[in-house]
């Protein structure tokens, strides 16, 4: 754990809790990409099975609980509870164009060939491109709701800190993961459009 880590831990967690208060308080998920929220709660429940296998600290295991909870009550806001106001015309984004590729690469680049093992390469495949939906979707509507974009600002630093995390690890610990970096830098170059926007707007 370092400074960063937490820091990014911190922006994450505050990204979605974000989302959710805006969803709650407005009783709206307007403008939020549905699509994005069903690969994020993918991205949880596939990187944290070993929640039942392995125990690395109260820390890590609270976290891991709060982010799936977080995720799947988002998509249960979206789908169910306010879905007359889901906007289903434009989160039109292709699903499969994103799945196919993550799931064959994960069964092809990845650490071990061991079924948890796949399992979270291809959490950390599906986070790089996860936000794609919503960005897709804000291009396509050309407008995006003050809270959406605080929402996006938060997890584009939660990415910018992480690779912050990965070169303190390297030059403290000669710790590098090949697979999270690469991924981890995809994600954020995602992230730098919609952030000179969210700078300059």
């Amino acid at each position: 754990m370092n400074v960063f880590r937490i820091l990014g831990d911190v922006s994450h967690l505050l990204a979605i809790i974000i989302l959710l208060v805006k969803i709650v308080k407005s009783k709206s998920c307007a403008g939020i990409s549905g699509k994005s929220q069903i690969l994020f709660a993918l991205v949880f429940t596939t990187r944290y099975l070993d929640l039942f296998t392995n125990f690395i600290s109260v820390y890590n295991t609270v976290m891991k609980v709060i982010f799936l909870i977080c995720a799947y009550v988002t998509v249960y806001m979206i789908y169910v509870k306010f879905r007359k106001t889901f906007d289903s015309e434009n989160d039109s984004f292709r699903l499969e164009f994103l799945l196919v590729p993550v799931t064959g690469l994960s069964f092809l680049e990845n650490h071990s060939f061991t079924p948890l093992e796949i399992l979270w390469t291809f959490s950390i495949y599906l986070e790089s491109v996860a936000i794609l939906p919503q960005l897709f979707m804000i291009s396509k509507t050309g407008e995006a709701e003050t809270i959406t974009t605080h929402y996006l600002f938060f997890l584009g630093l939660y990415r910018a800190l992480y690779i912050a995390n990965w070169i303190w690890r390297y030059h403290t610990e000669n710790f590098y993961d090949q697979i999270a970096v690469v991924s981890g830098v995809v994600q954020t170059i995602f992230y730098c459009d919609f952030f000179y926007l969210y700078v300059t707007k």
